[in-house]
């Protein structure tokens, strides 16, 4: 399945415009990686413990995002938009959305 955040794929037109597809995943962080996260603040550096954490959360959302899109009919994703969300403290939430097509 083709995925972009582009609104056509070059060199192949949109033949059917079949609806909105979407994917959503939230997360919950443990105790010990916010532990480490709080003490990377401090010192300053990156938090690899968050990056893998939001890493698995996005492909977990364009994972579900592509399922939805196949279960239309659809071929492709376009127009693809990826939202980042803290829920609350130690809850990581990531929403994906696209137009579901077939091209």
């Amino acid at each position: 399945m083709i995925i972009t955040t582009t609104a056509i794929v070059e060199g192949s037109p949109v033949r059917q415009y079949i609806g909105v597809a979407t994917g959503e995943v939230i997360m919950a962080t443990n105790v010990g990686r916010d532990l480490l996260a709080s003490f990377r603040d401090l010192v300053g550096g990156r938090s690899k413990a968050y990056e893998t954490k939001l890493r698995e959360a996005r492909e977990a959302a364009f994972k579900e995002m592509t399922q939805d899109a196949s279960q239309m009919g659809a071929n492709a994703v376009i127009g693809v938009d990826i939202n980042y969300e803290v829920v609350r403290q130690g809850m990581l939430m990531v929403a994906v959305s696209g137009t579901a097509v077939i091209i």
